[in-house]
Formats: structure tokens, C-alpha cells, sequence
């Protein structure tokens, strides 16, 4: 790739940047769609996004943004606009220019999640499933399950109150559903999803108890690195079906090209 002072930028925004696959996605992609375009990654601790956002904002050839953690929602309130999912979710994770000035933003994590269940052979109508993780991903992820679907969702997080606002929200939404939080009981689900960030470092715990998982039920991880969390090496070790968390990078991937004006993305 040749950057020239015509090259486009996108970027992304998180911290930690160095396990992301997203700069050799994107940069994959253009260089294959014949792009003058190039993928960045900027590393911006948690509560310095108002400041980078300042300067970053101002570059006229950055034409669009991923946000990851910690900063999903600390964007909320620096844009101009959402999308229906981010009203909703309180959440953003692909951010662009307006055409009459300024950013608006939406959050793909969860219909990305659930696209690439689906595409693994998965479908969410009619299932029971357990979800471990409230938080800004978890959040879009519920409402996607809720949207196709899903029969019942029994969510948990560790932060006291966390899942109970998510279940109430859920709950006055999608009349259909049938949605509590309590422990993440795995026995009756069909589908159990890690919706948290434990698996991502060496040594993390695992997000729930794996000594009761069975055939057939599935088991999903947002986690795309390492692609086998140790979740995903137990579940595969209990004889289940798993998908791991570059499916849901790639579907969200999908989904945030194509809002970025990024054409033929999968050829």
C-alpha cells in the first residue's frame, strides 16, 4: 500500500489496540476493492476520548471511525446524530461524516453477533439462551437476539443492576419475549453467549460455569483474540457446537462498511 496525500483514513478508536483485527481487515479489503484508502489503529486511554475526538474530528481526510472499548458510550455525547439501534442501546461503534456536517454514529456489535451465529447454522427464532455480559456490547447483542427472535434470554452481569435494567428495557420492547436476569444457569439453554471481556487476557476467569455444558447446545465468545478463549477450548471439550468471536467481528465488519460507503466488501 502507497499513502499519498490523497488517501482516505478510517481509524479505530480503543485501548488496548495491539490484539485487534480490524486494521488488517479493512486494509485487507481495500487493497483488494482497489481503495486509496488506509485502516488505522489510535490507542486512547479511557477519559481522554473528548480530547482525541477534538483533534481527530478536524482532520478533513478521515472519512470514518470504528469505536471499540472503553469508549462505546463515552462517544454518545460527542456526535450529532445516531442511528435507531444507538438511541436504543445508548452505544456506538462505527462512527461518519455527516453529508451536512458533523458525525453521526450506530452500533453494529450486536446485529454483527448475530449474523454470524446464524451464518455458523444457528438461528436465534425459537431459542433459549443464556447471555453473560450487560454492557455496551452486551446490550446491542440482547436487543439483536430480542429482534430475531429469541423465545427466552436469561441475562447476568457482575455490576449489581446491570442486567436487571437490560431485562427491563428487553421486557417493555419486545413484548414476545420472555427475559429475566438471575445466575447463568446453563442447563435448558440452547445457546449460551460470553458477552464480556473475560478471555481476552492470560489469566482472566472463566465468565461462567462450564462443568454443565452439553451436546447440543452452543456456545458463543465476542472475544475474536485470541479466537479460542478458554471458554471456547471447554465447550469444545463438553462435545458443543461453538462459535467464536471472529464470526461476530466479521459479521459487525460487514454491517460497518457498508455505512461507511465501503462497496463490494465481500466481493
Amino acid at each position: 500500500m502507497t499513502i499519498t496525500g490523497r488517501t482516505r483514513l478510517m481509524a479505530i478508536l480503543g485501548d488496548p489496540v495491539a490484539p485487534l483485527r480490524s486494521p488488517a481487515l479493512f486494509n485487507q479489503a481495500f487493497a483488494r476493492l482497489g481503495m486509496d484508502a488506509a485502516f488505522l489503529a489510535f490507542e486512547v486511554p479511557a477519559g481522554e476520548l473528548p480530547a482525541a475526538w477534538a483533534g481527530l474530528t478536524r482532520l478533513r481526510n478521515l472519512d470514518g471511525l470504528v469505536v471499540t472499548m472503553p469508549h462505546k458510550e463515552a462517544v454518545v455525547p460527542l456526535l450529532d446524530a445516531l442511528g435507531p439501534t444507538a438511541r436504543l442501546t445508548g452505544t456506538v461503534n462505527t462512527v461518519r461524516r455527516r453529508p451536512e456536517g458533523g458525525w453521526e454514529g450506530e452500533m453494529f456489535d450486536g446485529e454483527g453477533f448475530r449474523d454470524g451465529l446464524e451464518r455458523a447454522g444457528h438461528p436465534v427464532r425459537g431459542s433459549a439462551i443464556l447471555q453473560v455480559g450487560c454492557g455496551a456490547a452486551g446490550r446491542a447483542i440482547a436487543h439483536a437476539l430480542a429482534r430475531a427472535g429469541a423465545a427466552r434470554l436469561l441475562l447476568h452481569d457482575a455490576s449489581p443492576g446491570r442486567a436487571a435494567s437490560l431485562a427491563g428495557l428487553l421486557s417493555g420492547t419486545y413484548p414476545g419475549l420472555s427475559v429475566a436476569e438471575g445466575r447463568p444457569e446453563t442447563m435448558g439453554q440452547d445457546i449460551v453467549v460470553n458477552a464480556t471481556p473475560l478471555g481476552l487476557r492470560e489469566g482472566d476467569p472463566l465468565p461462567l460455569e462450564v462443568s454443565r455444558l452439553r451436546p447440543p447446545q452452543v456456545v458463543a465468545d465476542v472475544i475474536p483474540n485470541p479466537e479460542e478463549t478458554p471458554l471456547i477450548a471447554a465447550a469444545r471439550a463438553a462435545g458443543c457446537a461453538v462459535v467464536t468471536g471472529r464470526s461476530m467481528h466479521e459479521g459487525q465488519a460487514r454491517l460497518a462498511a457498508a455505512y461507511l460507503g465501503i462497496a463490494g466488501w465481500e466481493g
